[in-house]
């Protein structure tokens, strides 16, 4: 019962996707083939909060709940990122979900998107077997 507050924030982040429609298989398809920006200035604003929320922390050097450090490691741009992303995008215009809408899309009632849960689940064990072999 204690960690509640997370299925509550689940719900209500789930809200916010259904109401803005960025679970809507059609607005993502839209996005792929350039036909609306509904999809980017979503995705835009967020790249925006993030960065500057990044900023912040490293400029005020704000520490977590327990007094922690926040370490914000960089990463390098490589050749196993470059096809992580092309495989994550080529599946998110195929089910109209990455990771987070999913379970948002399965709450409304669009049952498809159990086969995408399925294939996340499977891709994610998949990568824990193999990723010793991939390029990082």
């Amino acid at each position: 019962m204690k960690d509640i507050k997370y299925i509550l924030f689940g719900i209500a982040f789930g809200i916010i996707l259904t109401k803005a429609e960025v679970i809507s298989w059609f607005r993502i398809h839209n996005m792929f083939l350039f036909k609306e920006a509904h999809m980017y200035l979503i995705i835009g604003s967020a790249i925006a909060t993030a960065a500057l929320s990044v900023l912040l922390i490293k400029y005020f050097k704000v520490k977590t709940l327990d007094k922690k450090e926040i370490v914000i490691n960089s990463k390098a741009l490589n050749k196993g990122t470059v096809i992580g992303g092309v495989m994550f995008g080529i599946g998110w215009a195929m089910t109209g979900a990455c990771a987070g809408p999913i379970f948002a899309q399965i709450g409304v009632g669009e049952w498809a998107a159990i086969s995408t849960l399925i294939g996340a689940v499977l891709g994610t064990y998949s990568y824990s077997v193999i990723k010793n072999r991939l390029p990082h």
